[in-house]
């Protein structure tokens, strides 16, 4: 696989033309709509017939809304599924969701469904009482672990994937006291455990988002470890990068000083944001795919620009209301930099946040990069 970058006067044609591949085969690996039109800066992969000799892990989190085209494209390079989310309560009782589709789909794909818990309120958003309630009340916690049992044999799920965010940061020690009672229910009847864990820097990184979830403990209990290394663009912040490489580095650097590389599964994100211009706090900005953000460039004659630290892209245009806005994305260097971290740190693999935004370019990508580990 290469990548190359669209200079000024290049034509889809003119590029495969150039590197002797089809056109059509061009467009669809880069998902373009309208191969008439291209951005200057666009980085567009071309396929070169080369094969991955390293195998990593890949887990992906869904919906369970996911289209079924992307569902099956996609499980043929998917170690692990997680449908999102069963939520707790603070009884210990578990929300079911209509996840049977999806367990279905990855067991005839040899891919390993994993229950997933979160602390998910009634209102949408994580809940530290809920947390709370599920750590440190013992029936409560107790009531808890016998659910995730009924619903891991009912379910025939391969194992349990604990996504617990915004603990009170009192709750440290409680959360870690849980994971060893989970893991030593888990372990012996043959249950595979994983977390989903804040991108820290540092052990005493402040914050209800951080304080909780101790490096050390989550290596030490769980047989896989996702680290959400996204988020730093998010829908109310100002406009960046989604996951910028450098910021990712920082984190993994710490993270190996707690967890075994090959117990770490880096979060990878599929999606930009699109920002109205000049930024207001408290104004949100729309989500947008990959795949989309090129698209719009395209279709507004944009240039295409990349930032070397985060080694993302973006660009500038005004919208028909007259408005200027700036779109962060990740493209194909953006991508292709990120998952050769995998090699670099020596880690387990990577966990798609979300499979539902995963287009073709993406899996290409990381089909031509790594062959995929699979356990089933």
């Amino acid at each position: 696989m290469r990548i190359f970058i669209v200079r000024r006067g290049d034509s889809l044609y003119s590029v495969a033309r150039r590197f002797g591949v089809s056109v059509t085969e061009l467009a669809r690996i880069n998902e373009l709509s309208a191969p008439d039109r291209l951005s200057v800066g666009q980085a567009l992969v071309i396929p070169d017939g080369a094969t991955p000799d390293s195998e990593i892990e890949v887990n992906g989190y869904a919906y369970p809304g996911i289209g079924g085209e992307v569902l099956r494209r996609s499980l043929p390079s998917l170690t692990f599924l997680c449908p999102f989310s069963w939520q707790a309560n603070a009884d210990g009782s578990l929300n079911p969701i209509d996840d049977q589709r999806l367990i279905d789909a990855a067991k005839d794909s040899a891919t390993a469904p994993l229950l997933t818990v979160t602390n998910i309120g009634s209102a949408g958003g994580f809940s530290s009482d809920i947390a709370h309630s599920l750590l440190t009340n013992p029936d409560v916690t107790q009531r808890f672990i016998e659910n995730i049992l009924t619903v891991l044999r009912q379910k025939k799920y391969y194992g349990l994937n604990l996504n617990f965010e915004y603990l009170y940061p009192f709750d440290r020690e409680a959360y870690n006291d849980f994971l060893r009672r989970i893991s030593e229910t888990l372990h012996p009847l043959g249950y595979y455990l994983s977390s989903a864990i804040a991108p820290k820097t540092s052990d005493t990184q402040q914050g209800v988002l951080y304080s909780a979830h101790d490096y050390a403990a989550h290596g030490k209990y769980c047989d896989r470890v996702v680290i959400m290394t996204y988020e730093w663009g998010y829908t109310y912040s100002s406009p960046r990068a989604v996951s910028p490489v450098d910021r990712i580095r920082e984190v993994l650097d710490y993270a190996v000083t707690r967890i075994d590389p090959g117990k770490i599964l880096m979060g990878f994100s599929n999606y930009g944001y699109n920002w109205r211009l000049p930024w207001k706090q408290g104004e949100a900005a729309q989500v947008i795919s990959n795949a989309a953000a090129a698209r719009l460039a395209a279709s507004v004659f944009a240039e295409i620009h990349f930032d070397p630290n985060a080694e993302a892209s973006y660009f500038n245009y005004t919208d028909p209301t007259g408005i200027r806005r700036e779109v962060w994305f990740e493209d194909a260097r953006s991508i292709a930099a990120r998952l050769k971290l995998v090699s670099e740190y020596g880690l387990a693999g990577i966990s798609y946040w979300t499979l539902d935004q995963l287009g073709v370019t993406g899996l290409y990508i990381l089909n031509s990069m790594y062959n995929t580990e699979k356990i089933l």
